[in-house]
């Protein structure tokens, strides 16, 4: 079974993972970045592209880092269930995977569930994730979730993020200690792990170097994780390059800060919208873009 699937021209799925791996615009630049030394071959998971972090988003929990979703093998899904949305007409190209837990996984997590994931290309080239999670287990059950999304940027020096101004995070770099953004905007001079609580639906990314920004679309994920290694911790790496974090961001949409917790039947979604304008709008003005978040 091949483990990488092309959806359209110039994008790409790993099914080692559930990964998206390439996105790229009509100019054919890929919008996605994925490290010189990562690893394709499981059950690792790959540096780079989407990850699908599922039951557990980094360590705060009894899994491995970031959980199981993205170390397994997904299948395609054939039949899935239709998706209730108005974007049929706008969708250039879309596969549609599945995950379901192996007797493994549910020994280190013993929950029964069915994880079917769309992932939708516009004819315009917004790229579009959508996960649902079904319980299918005689009992209640809780997970954190984050669409791990590496973004390629041209210096990350040069690279400022809107939209989470004034907002509560999580410094996870210092035992998620609670604080409060106070900047008017997010700039980069050393090492970030932290997560915006109760973020807003829309996030802007905005390289000036390339003129180019990142709108991030999400719903169903009320936070925002924001994460560049920097220099010391890149070095400790093994599936990252020295210098890599320069070319690099992950903002993240994520339900860590309150689990999600199923009953027996119910189904959650979550999704996530990337957009790439070559141009460096205002906040306000993609906030408009938006085009339906």
């Amino acid at each position: 079974m091949a483990l990488t699937k092309s959806f359209s021209e110039t994008h790409m799925i790993s099914l080692h993972g559930g990964q998206v791996i390439s996105w790229r615009n009509e100019q054919g630049e890929e919008l996605l970045f994925t490290s010189n030394k990562a690893i394709f071959k499981p059950p690792k998971s790959m540096r780079g592209g989407i990850q699908i972090c599922y039951p557990q988003f980094g360590d705060c929990g009894l899994l491995d880092q970031h959980g199981f979703a993205r170390n397994k093998i997904w299948v395609i899904d054939e039949n899935p269930p239709p998706l209730h949305s108005n974007e049929s007409s706008s969708v250039k190209s879309f596969v549609d995977l599945l995950l379901k837990p192996s007797e493994d996984d549910l020994k280190q997590w013993p929950h029964s569930f069915e994880f079917r994931l769309r992932v939708s290309l516009a004819v315009d080239g917004d790229l579009t994730l959508v996960s649902r999670i079904r319980n299918i287990n005689g009992k209640p059950f809780s997970f954190s979730f984050a669409y791990h999304t590496y973004l390629s940027v041209s210096d990350i020096s040069e690279v400022r993020v809107e939209g989470l101004e004034t907002l509560d995070y999580l410094d996870n770099l210092s035992k998620r200690e609670l604080l409060t953004e106070q900047g008017d905007a997010i700039t980069f001079e050393s090492e970030m792990d932290r997560t915006y609580l109760r973020s807003p639906k829309v996030v802007a990314v905005l390289d000036h170097e390339r003129k180019r920004t990142y709108v991030i679309g999400k719903e169903g994920l009320p936070d925002t994780v924001v994460w560049n290694p920097w220099e010391k911790k890149s070095k400790t790496m093994a599936d990252f390059g020295d210098d890599e974090y320069k070319s690099m961001l992950c903002v993240n949409g994520a339900a860590v800060e309150r689990p999600i917790t199923l009953k027996p039947g119910e189904e959650w979604t979550g999704r996530l919208m990337l957009t790439a304008v070559k141009s460096s709008f205002c906040f306000d003005q993609l906030e408009l873009q938006s085009k339906g978040f």
